[in-house]
């Protein structure tokens, strides 16, 4: 099923349960979330739309793959109502053989993904030698069935003449033991959106916008200024509000936020606000 919901500003998203969007890359394997159309074309690149989750098991992520859309209300003119399986998580492939299934590879993975996202001093060193790695290895990028799986119910209430859309994490049953974080991801692409700005007044544009870092404003938005549009989103209770930006060839292209919270919380909704600037 495939849904096209049209806001302001010529702007319109779109929501399909299969894997339609971005599939030369690597994360086409992974359900996506609302996408945004400027004039019908597709802003996604490589990221995973808007009001996406992704549940951490220690240094572990677990994405989705596979989706349920109904209607809103009785119709999908302001929204729609999302059921997410969460049961794919990211291997390591080599070229001409298949997935790798080595313990150690995957906890060094792990281990090197989180220190870039967590030390910005030497982000770029890790990152080319990832990069470099993966290159001379043959190294690519798979995302496949997990040994766990569980779901996931979020609402997306879209005021069609704003630009706002309220997105609400359904209450759900207790999240199994193994989850120790809750990740609702808000992305679009990297070459289209490479402009961060806050309300506390950092403005920063390309790789100067790290992949991976807390922010502490208000709101903060993403940023086209060639199509002059911008996605905002606002500090919410209980969660970490982080952005990031990854522009890597043909693996990474994505821009965008993302909220972090316990799996405990009860209840988390939010707000992103489109905005055409001219």
């Amino acid at each position: 099923m495939e849904i096209t919901l049209p806001i302001s500003f010529n702007l319109a998203l779109k929501i399909t349960s299969g894997l339609t969007v971005g599939m030369s890359y690597p994360t086409g394997r992974i359900q996506k979330g609302l996408i945004l159309l400027d004039g019908g074309e597709e802003l996604c690149e490589e990221a995973v739309g808007f009001g996406v989750p992704i549940l951490k098991c220690g240094l572990q992520s677990i994405f989705p793959g596979e989706l349920e859309l109904t209607t809103l209300n009785g119709n999908f003119t302001r929204g729609v109502h999302a059921i997410f399986k969460l049961n794919l998580e990211e291997k390591i492939a080599k070229t001409g053989s298949g997935t790798i299934n080595n313990r150690i590879l995957y906890g060094s993975k792990n281990i090197l993904a989180a220190s870039i996202r967590r030390w910005p001093f030497i982000r770029g060193l890790l990152t080319h030698t990832s990069n470099l790695l993966r290159a001379r290895l043959g190294l690519v990028t798979t995302y496949e069935p997990a040994d766990f799986s569980t779901y996931l119910s979020l609402t997306y209430s879209i005021d069609p003449s704003t630009g706002r859309i309220k997105v609400e994490l359904d209450k759900q049953d207790p999240f199994p033991s193994e989850i120790s974080e809750v990740i609702l991801m808000n992305e679009q692409g990297a070459r289209h959106f490479d402009q961060y700005r806050d309300t506390d007044g950092i403005s920063v544009r390309g790789k100067e916008i790290g992949c991976w870092d807390q922010v502490t404003a208000a709101e903060a938005s993403f940023i086209s200024p060639r199509r002059q549009i911008s996605f905002s989103l606002p500090q919410v209770s209980g969660a970490r509000l982080y952005r990031g930006r990854e522009l890597i060839g043909k693996r990474l292209a994505w821009s965008g936020f993302g909220y972090s919270f316990p799996p405990n919380l009860e209840h988390f909704k939010y707000v992103i606000t489109i905005k055409r600037l001219t």
